[in-house]
């Protein structure tokens, strides 16, 4: 029956204003019925001692009939709901003014008469003898005979037929139309709190429906509850923002794990491309020995050792290129930072690939550098990528052609440029080309028939030296690397 918030808030709202209704009715009859009490005892307060003053109505210790007639008829007029009685010291009623019959008690209790004689704060309730449950305002005074204190005049001020006349008017339009105006006040307030319920669970709705939307879409798609900021902050709009922020996320990692399998699947068949042609190699060339060993000559037989010693030293170097770059991705690489001179550890790897670079007819060259900071990065990973970018320019430049190595400092960093005179990178792969297992569009790459690791393996360990790579072409020919290393 209540299952929707609004449902529960306007539940609670209802019983919340039926309790207050009735609450309020209670004290306020309470109240107003106390004060008329006190009102009406404070006004009449002397009316006993009047009713004294103005008649004989005790003679010889007891109330005169005819006077007491004539006097009550009178005040009857003007205060129709007054009864009067004449107690003796002990409270006991030995006259009243009542009808024969309508007086059950024989006594009244006199604490509440000493207590008024004595100027106690009004109202002070004692006993209706016509009612005798029931408690009543009244006035009280001493009645004296030869100087002495012989009873009381005890006058209750609203009698029986004050109750009478007050219950029929308690049912009556004036009482009617006050019920009205109350039950009219609460119903206003009522639909108020409950419009005001709406306008705020209306904002939980929507939000219930943009995450019902998401779900919808298996969570590939949302739109955001907070196109913008708000001009409310509360506690709705945080819970908007919190998931607008968790559906941000989850489609992110959503992409990444999508993206992910997509990279997963071109690396099965990037490695078994790859490792298709020079297993493929090292298997006919034992094959060619297994079946012909005894027919070749020593040179032949030679040879084809050599070229299966060289494709499977290829298909081990792949192997190993793929580890490293799945513990440099994992970041399972323990990076150990410590100063160095990197001018140094340049010639020591130019010198490493000067034999190759002469043998292929390629000038390897570095420019003289000037007297530079150390920096702060791992010298074997650094090293590597050294090896991986040179490997990688020899590998694009032709013969003939050149590599200039040179060293600058820039900012708080050292730049290491490597430039070389090949054919250069298209312009639409220069953002692609360190994705692991690229494969490029030019001539030398076709022919190398698989896709190589080094510029995503040097790429991933100059980001976890705090470093950046970058690549670009040469306005006259050819691609620069440059990566930038943090001073020590």
């Amino acid at each position: 029956m209540f299952r929707t918030l609004y449902a529960r808030l306007a539940a609670v709202l209802v019983a919340l204003f039926v309790a207050i209704g009735v609450i309020h009715v209670v004290i306020s009859g309470s109240v107003i019925e106390r004060y008329l009490q006190e009102l009406n005892q404070h006004f009449n307060r002397d009316l006993a001692k009047r009713l004294l003053m103005d008649g004989r109505l005790v003679v010889n210790g007891q109330l005169d009939q005819q006077v007491l007639k004539s006097t009550f008829d009178a005040y009857m007029e003007i205060n129709p709901s007054i009864e009067i009685y004449l107690l003796d010291i002990q409270g006991k009623i030995l006259s009243y003014s009542a009808e024969p019959g309508k007086v059950i008690q024989d006594s009244v209790d006199v604490e509440p008469i000493h207590a008024f004689l004595g100027g106690a704060s009004l109202p002070v309730l004692g006993d209706d003898p016509c009612s005798g449950d029931r408690r009543k305002t009244f006035s009280a005074a001493k009645v004296y005979s030869g100087g002495r204190e012989e009873g009381y005049l005890y006058v209750v001020l609203r009698g029986k037929d004050f109750d009478t006349a007050e219950q029929t008017l308690k049912d009556s339009y004036v009482w009617r139309l006050s019920a009205w105006a109350v039950a009219g006040s609460l119903g206003f307030g009522l639909l108020a709190g409950l419009l005001l319920f709406h306008l705020l669970t209306r904002r939980l709705q929507h939000l219930c429906q943009a995450m019902g939307q998401f779900a919808e879409s298996d969570f590939s798609r949302y739109q955001p509850y907070q196109p913008g900021q708000g001009k409310v902050q509360d506690e709705i709009a945080q819970l908007g923002q919190m998931y607008d922020d968790m559906a941000a996320r989850i489609v992110s990692q959503l992409d990444q794990l999508k993206s992910q399998d997509r990279l997963r699947r071109e690396l099965v068949a990037q490695i078994s491309h790859d490792l298709r042609t020079p297993l493929a190699a090292v298997h006919g060339y034992l094959e060619t020995l297994q079946m012909k060993g005894g027919d070749l000559d020593p040179a032949n037989r030679k040879d084809y050792l050599d070229s299966a010693l060289r494709q499977s030293g290829r298909l081990k170097q792949m192997v190993e290129d793929r580890f490293e770059l799945a513990h440099l991705q994992a970041r399972d690489t323990r990076v150990q930072c410590e100063p160095f001179a990197l001018p140094e550890l340049l010639q020591d790897v130019l010198q490493k690939f000067q034999i190759e670079a002469d043998r292929r007819g390629i000038s390897l060259q570095m420019q003289p550098p000037s007297p530079v900071p150390f920096v702060l990065a791992d010298i074997a990973l650094t090293e590597r990528v050294l090896d991986n970018l040179i490997g990688n320019a020899l590998d694009h430049t032709p013969q003939g052609g050149q590599i200039q190595l040179a060293l600058n400092s820039v900012g708080d960093r050292l730049e290491v440029s490597i430039a070389d005179s090949g054919e250069g990178i298209p312009q639409d792969e220069l953002g692609r080309i360190f994705e692991p297992f690229y494969r490029s569009d030019t001539k030398k790459d076709k022919h190398k028939g698989h896709a190589g690791l080094g510029l995503a393996i040097a790429k991933k360990i100059i980001e976890l030296q705090d470093g950046e790579l970058s690549v670009a072409n040469r306005e006259e020919g050819g691609a620069v690397f440059r990566f930038r290393l943090p001073i020590a």
